[in-house]
């Protein structure tokens, strides 16, 4: 990998030829600010340079933790930015010491809102300056990575399910509009709990013995059901939600989905909520909500993304067991699984 320095002049009132020597480029127009709905955003990205051609960009959260509203410096919002050379040539792209001009992040709600661009990051790309910045090869099989905080971008300013992506200028980004070369990353989806209060605690996922805020670990498929089993045989119903896609379990019923689409994001807190209650209840998916006895992990399938865990269970009643086979479904998102549906089978009394 090589890494060599540069510097460019960002301006508002000079001829695009203009190139001076020492690597100053000038722009004719001013900057101004744009927002792209990131459904139309793959057909408005310019052509990127040969030398940039064979490179990936991608992204992934750093250290995945709750995240909430807000510009506070201890709740931030990490992503790595990775630039791989998947290619058989070396790739050339130059990277801004100030990081605004090299990239740039869009998300949008569940609603097909964006999200606006935070005051620095505007008041950074409407000033003239000089944009100093490094020019950096990597050959094939090598990758160059970084870590930004998207709340230096984006102003997240409520609650809700966000689709994240990252646009990379291999050549800096120096005007507002989309005709200069990028590449656009993968999409994350970032999800935004209410900050802690008297009315959002509740609805965090908090260990009855240590009060913290529980995380979900990368466990493959079988321990996770493992762990979603071991909590609901001894009760501990923040633990057993923990590993459940709460949304996906309420939109397996189409009543349930079309009222869920169309509710609004505090709406939808509200029947996750609900959904949990009616579990703890046992008036809804009673299948799952009923506590094994014993369970046996039968068989374990899994790609990249999706999952399959067969389990035998137990449930005693007074004058009878019965045996169930489970069959989990799982989805990974961000490397970790969550259970998104399950069926039963009913095979018999013992």
């Amino acid at each position: 990998m090589l890494i060599t320095e540069g510097i460019i002049s960002l301006m508002t009132e000079v001829k695009k030829t203009d190139i001076l020597e020492k690597g100053v480029f000038q722009v004719k127009y001013p900057l101004l600010i744009a927002t792209i709905l990131l459904l139309f955003s793959p057909m408005l990205a310019a052509d990127v340079p040969v030398s940039f051609s064979g490179a990936d960009v991608s992204i992934r959260f750093v250290d995945r933790t709750v995240y909430y509203p807000g510009n506070s410096p201890s709740e931030p919002v990490l992503v790595q930015i990775t630039v791989a050379n998947n290619g058989s040539s070396t790739v050339r792209f130059k990277l801004a010491d100030d990081h605004f001009f090299s990239l740039d992040f869009q998300a949008v709600n569940t609603r097909n809102q964006s999200l606006e661009h935070t005051e620095s990051w505007i008041r950074k790309r409407s000033t003239n300056r000089q944009i100093y910045f490094r020019e950096i090869s990597i050959e094939p099989g090598e990758a160059y990575s970084f870590t930004e905080n998207v709340k230096d971008y984006l102003t997240i300013a409520s609650p809700g399910m966000y689709i994240l992506e990252c646009s990379f200028y291999p050549e800096l980004k120096r005007v507002s509009d989309t005709s200069e070369p990028f590449v656009r990353s993968n999409r994350l989806t970032l999800e935004v709990k209410p900050s802690p209060g008297p009315a959002a605690v509740r609805i965090l996922p908090i260990s009855p013995v240590t009060a913290e805020v529980l995380q979900p670990k990368p466990i493959p498929p079988d321990q996770v059901v493992t762990y979603l089993l071991t909590a609901r045989q001894k009760s501990l119903w923040e633990q057993f939600f923990l590993y459940l896609d709460l949304e996906q379990m309420i939109t397996r019923d189409p009543t349930r989905s079309k009222r869920f689409r169309s509710e609004s994001e505090n709406g939808r807190v509200v029947m996750i909520e609900n959904y949990k209650n009616e579990l703890r209840q046992s008036t809804t998916d009673k299948d799952i909500s009923t506590i094994p006895v014993e369970f046996r992990i039968e068989r374990t399938t899994y790609t990249e993304t999706q999952g399959t865990v067969t389990v035998l269970e137990w449930f005693d009643y007074r004058t009878f067991r019965e045996k169930k086979r489970f069959t989990y479904y799982l989805a990974s998102r961000d490397g970790i699984w969550r259970v998104y549906d399950y069926t039963v089978d009913n095979l018999g009394t013992e």
